[in-house]
């Protein structure tokens, strides 16, 4: 079996954002970390990952910051696990990632869970804007490389 090979060097952001978090058994733990399921059993039994790989990624998930691992609310010697601070940042992350699906792995009539505002009820919407607030499509940037060191 390859070893998996680091990026945690890289220079590219994504690069090293995928090093953290790239594995989609991590992706749907988060998902259902912002659905807020807290406990081990609550995420075993909505995802039907094996417990050892379970255990694993939710090891993984807390060694790089993305959970945490809090006594449980209801005072009993359980714990439970908490999106972090960082773990929070991948919010854009998830709703990108599900607005992809809703737009390309869904047939017009298809039935699928919805992200909505729970104040209002209305869909949530990702786009990408500059700093200035324009949007901007893919084709107008360019990735400005860090050159190679001689």
């Amino acid at each position: 079996m390859v070893g998996r090979k680091s990026l945690k060097g890289d220079y590219c952001p994504s690069a090293r954002s995928l090093d953290v978090i790239g594995d989609w058994w991590s992706l749907l733990i988060v998902r259902d970390a912002f659905d807020g399921l807290t406990r081990f059993g609550e995420f075993q039994k909505s995802l039907g990952i094996a417990k050892n790989i379970l255990s694993e990624r939710l090891r993984t998930l807390v060694s790089r910051g993305i959970l945490e691992l809090v006594p449980a609310e209801d005072g009993g010697s359980r714990m439970q696990y908490r999106l972090t601070e960082i773990g929070r940042d991948l919010f854009p992350v998830m709703v990108a990632l599900r607005q992809f699906g809703e737009r390309h792995l869904f047939e017009a009539d298809e039935r699928h869970s919805q992200l909505v505002e729970r104040e209002t009820g209305l869909p949530v919407r990702l786009d990408v804007r500059t700093q200035d607030g324009r949007r901007i499509r893919a084709e107008d940037t360019v990735i400005l490389k860090v050159p190679e060191q001689e």
